[in-house]
């Protein structure tokens, strides 16, 4: 078997962090790995099969004998460094949102558009987190059932925001326990205790940046250029794995148990769907876990032919570290 030479562009990073773990833990075949960050965490250590590896400054030489660079440092980064290390020879794979709607570069879910990979010209998109979660479930029903419109509600972790907004949760709920002022600074209102109806930055048509993601790259994802979605996007107080919150409308007529039958043989999702016992997917049961998991599948009562179901999923494994080697996997 060939291995590779890897570059992890914002390797000190959570997403940079999980892509060496999950690297390591699907035994990738590796022959070297470069692990590239910002001036400032230059001389760090990442751990990776049992040896620490030096972490190297990013720059226009980074990317010579490289064959695949994991991208997850940005759009600003991807914007100046993806080029050259195309241009360098490397095939890269891209965490950010930079390339997403770029029509010359594939945006690939692996389970759902894996023959889209064939068409790269070096670089490959990797979806919006929460976009690729609700979309594990909503594309195998849309085969079965052809899904016109969804309208969702996500519940995002703060892990979305960065490794600041971690130790803002917990300095916050420190202060509320001790009784004194919870002082935001990533989120414009605190997050602890608290849920807040704003994620990325508003647009003039009063949704954000992130609620659009949905619609547009679930379009490109499932080849699917009428498909409509309007979301809600929420920032709650929990550490790790987001949560979406869907209700679907097909033209095609719907069934729980059709439902059913459609998910639990889909991959990289496990139907966990039993109400009565209050068994159904939370951000504590699949936060560390690959597959994404959905649940509380009903008839929505207000098409008819919908569905209403809840998604959860790790936003740091299937919604980004994850899904970048899964494509790497494919090349």
């Amino acid at each position: 078997m060939r291995s590779y030479h890897i570059a992890v562009v914002g390797a000190t990073g959570a997403v940079g962090t999980e892509m060496f773990r999950v690297l390591e833990r699907r035994d990738f075949p590796i022959r070297s790995i470069r692990p590239l960050a910002s001036m400032r965490s230059a001389g760090k250590a990442v751990s990776f099969q049992g040896e620490k590896i030096a972490v190297e400054e990013l720059t226009r030489n980074s990317f010579r004998g490289i064959d695949i660079a994991l991208f997850s440092a940005g759009g600003q980064i991807a914007r100046e460094f993806a080029p050259i290390a195309r241009d360098s020879g490397a095939i890269v794979i891209d965490n950010s949102s930079m390339f997403r709607m770029n029509p010359g570069v594939p945006l690939v879910i692996p389970e759902i558009n894996r023959d889209d990979v064939k068409l790269h010209h070096g670089i490959i998109a990797n979806p919006n987190c929460t976009a690729a979660i609700a979309l594990m479930a909503i594309y195998p029903l849309h085969r079965t059932f052809n899904v016109e419109r969804v309208f969702a509600a996500s519940y995002q972790a703060v892990s979305g925001s960065g490794a600041r907004a971690i130790v803002e949760l917990e300095q916050q709920v420190q202060a509320f326990v001790e009784n004194r002022p919870m002082r935001p600074e990533v989120y414009p209102h605190p997050i602890a205790f608290n849920v807040l109806p704003q994620v990325d930055l508003f647009l003039e048509t009063g949704y954000t940046k992130e609620e659009m993601k949905m619609q547009n790259e679930g379009r490109r994802i499932m080849h699917h250029p009428k498909f409509c979605a309007s979301v809600t996007c929420v920032r709650v107080p929990v550490y790790r794995a987001h949560s979406v919150a869907v209700h679907a409308e097909f033209t095609e007529p719907v069934s729980v148990k059709r439902a059913h039958e459609v998910l639990a043989k889909a991959p990289g999702i496990e139907l966990v769907d039993e109400p009565a016992h209050s068994r159904y997917p939370t951000p504590h049961s699949v936060a560390g876990k690959d597959n994404c998991q959905v649940g509380r599948v009903r008839r929505d009562c207000s098409f008819e032919n919908g569905l209403a179901f809840w998604v959860s999923g790790d936003q740091l494994l299937k919604g980004a570290a994850l899904n970048a080697v899964q494509i790497a996997e494919l090349l």
